[in-house]
């Protein structure tokens, strides 16, 4: 796609890439970008890594205890876009 035409049809191009395709975006015949999906961001991924850890030596105290904030401070309710409807 060109340049021109993504710019004329960006809604219709985040509407394809939410769908999970790929735009190349080309400037006078020239591929100059990609428009792809942007990956999820996943609350609920970091929490089973955090759990996978639970009971592995911690290197220290103060370690172990940033792991325990941030073990705390992961919820899947986080893991939305704030910019959708």
């Amino acid at each position: 796609m060109s340049a021109s035409e993504a710019a004329r049809n960006f809604s219709a191009v985040l509407d394809a890439t939410e769908k999970g395709e790929t735009i190349v975006v080309t400037r006078s015949g020239r591929r100059v970008a990609l428009i792809a999906p942007a990956p999820r961001a996943n609350g609920a991924a970091l929490s089973d890594v955090m759990e996978r850890w639970r009971g592995h030596p911690a290197l220290d105290d103060a370690f172990a205890a940033q792991v325990g904030a941030a073990r705390s401070a992961v919820s899947a309710e986080l893991d939305t876009d704030p910019w959708r409807d």
